[in-house]
């Protein structure tokens, strides 16, 4: 009893110091400033006005919430902004993570050269060929509590840091920019990664709500039913199967000689058909049939069948992290399982270590907040009192409120799936287009379960018209392939000029 107390005290003594430390008052965010530049590359150009700043946050009754910072590009004719053109409002997830990545790494005007699955060093940055601002103007949001975007003085964390307050606040500054910029007859696209697209399921439906027409909605890299985070849950070991085979595959360790996308579907396959009966049977499932299905899974993840049985066909992450190319003392990444890093310390065996630690975010945070905070100085004239939080994680993330009454759903949940406000959103409005991307090697947000999800809401086939479902050879953070991003943005393209329509 004495253990549950000192660990019931010590959590309200971390909710304490949460409170006191993400309230605490920041220095007064700069002036925003502008900068007209011209973008160039394939023989074209464009010219654009950035803007770095901040967006209020505020109540119905005008209380101040948060400031958002933003940073915006505008295309610009004889230095004029052509308010009938799109504008995408796009951010990263986490929670607690800034809008850096997709800009500086995605669909930004500059991009930092990448280097396939080898680290990036020293950042490289020069105008990116395949910008989305090429078919929409841009606007790249921090979440309060991420980048410079701050909580106001006295606000209660809890307003913000939570599914439905994130979403809320989100709102609020996107139609705070809106209306600014006199942008009300623009149409709008909403573009998130990771939790992002979280946060999109409910914009989607709010903004909506809130008599906000959204036009399209891009989902890249995408998780929906929480549910599949939880401990023990099956789903979850069937979301990471097709994964890990297109992992073994890309190390050589199974799939040789077939094509990728033949691989990947005949995992989905198996993970529906032979996969998901053995895990619903627990221990009804004999020991030989366990073994059965064990050396079949074998063949597709390459790890020892032996292994396999043993964790009753559940293989976890981590696991597969650190045994797949453990003869070459090697460890995969997790956002993007083709990256790779020594293995570790005998004495490191922190399991909340070993799932923070990741080559692929390590070969590229680092270069892309320099050249943030490069670009931000040199071409825009802004400065900020402190340091960017790129990832915010430890603060925000381990706090969040994960609680939400999904649309039409009673009650709230602790893990809830928000198809169902998805789908709700799309049959208030049947019109608005949504494009779902992702990649093969993304073992954050794996793509098999998000079409599960998708497809357990049971759309009519008039709204799955507008859905388009993109596929790629990529991880977590597409953007980071070269040959993705091309294929990215010639799909996105297609995209804008299908619902513009």
């Amino acid at each position: 009893m004495s253990d549950v107390k000192e660990s019931a005290a010590t959590s309200h003594e971390k909710a304490d110091e949460f409170r006191t430390v993400a309230a605490d008052p920041r220095p007064a965010v700069p002036e925003a400033k502008s900068a007209n530049l011209t973008w160039s590359a394939n023989g074209k150009t464009m010219d654009y006005t950035v803007t770095a700043g901040h967006l209020e946050v505020r109540e119905d009754a005008g209380a101040l919430l948060a400031q958002m910072f933003s940073l915006s590009y505008v295309v610009t004719t004889n230095g004029q902004p052509d308010v009938s053109r799109p504008v995408t409002f796009a951010f990263n997830g986490g929670p607690g993570s800034a809008s850096v990545p997709v800009n500086f790494g995605g669909i930004g005007p500059v991009r930092v050269e990448t280097k396939g699955v080898q680290h990036v060093g020293k950042p490289e940055v020069k105008d990116n060929p395949y910008t989305l601002l090429q078919q929409s103007d841009l606007v790249f949001l921090d979440a309060p509590g991420t980048g410079w975007s701050t909580l106001a003085e006295g606000v209660d964390p809890k307003k913000i840091f939570g599914i439905d307050g994130d979403a809320s606040a989100f709102a609020r500054a996107i139609q705070d920019w809106l209306e600014k910029n006199n942008r009300w007859g623009s149409p709008i696209y909403l573009f998130g990664e990771s939790y992002g697209t979280i946060r999109n399921s409910q914009l989607m439906r709010l903004l909506g709500e809130q008599g906000v027409y959204v036009t399209g909605v891009i989902m890249l890299s995408a998780i929906f039913n929480w549910v599949q985070t939880l401990p023990g849950e099956d789903l979850y070991y069937l979301g990471m199967m097709p994964t890990y085979a297109a992992t073994a595959q890309f190390f050589g360790k199974a799939g040789k000689d077939m094509d990728e996308d033949v691989w990947f579907d005949a995992a989905i396959s198996f993970t529906e058909d032979i996969l998901a009966p053995a895990l619903l049977k627990g221990d009804r499932l004999s020991a030989t049939e366990e073994q059965q299905v064990a050396e079949q899974l074998s063949n597709y993840i390459g790890l020892p069948a032996q292994l396999i049985a043993a964790k009753h066909l559940r293989v976890d992450l981590e696991t597969f992290r650190t045994k797949l190319l453990k003869d070459e003392a090697r460890v995969i990444g997790r956002l993007d399982t083709r990256f790779t890093s020594d293995s570790y310390h005998p004495a490191q065996t922190s399991h909340e270590f070993l799932a923070m630690e990741d080559a692929a975010l390590d070969a590229l945070d680092a270069p892309w907040n320099m050249a943030l905070r490069t670009f931000l100085r040199e071409k825009v004239g802004y400065t900020a009192p402190t340091r960017y939080l790129g990832s915010n994680y430890t603060t925000i993330g381990v706090n969040w409120d994960w609680s939400h009454a999904c649309a039409g759903t009673e009650g709230k949940v602790g893990a809830p799936n928000v198809s169902f406000d998805i789908a709700t959103a799309l049959r208030r409005s049947p019109t608005t287009k949504l494009a779902i991307l992702g990649g093969r090697f993304d073992a954050a947000t794996t793509y098999w379960n998000v079409l599960h999800d998708l497809s357990t809401q049971f759309l009519s086939d008039d709204i799955k018209q507008n859905i388009e479902w993109h596929r790629y050879g990529c991880g977590h953070m597409a953007y980071v392939d070269v040959p993705t991003l091309i294929a990215m943005y010639d799909d996105l393209k297609n995209f804008y000029k299908k619902s513009a329509h």
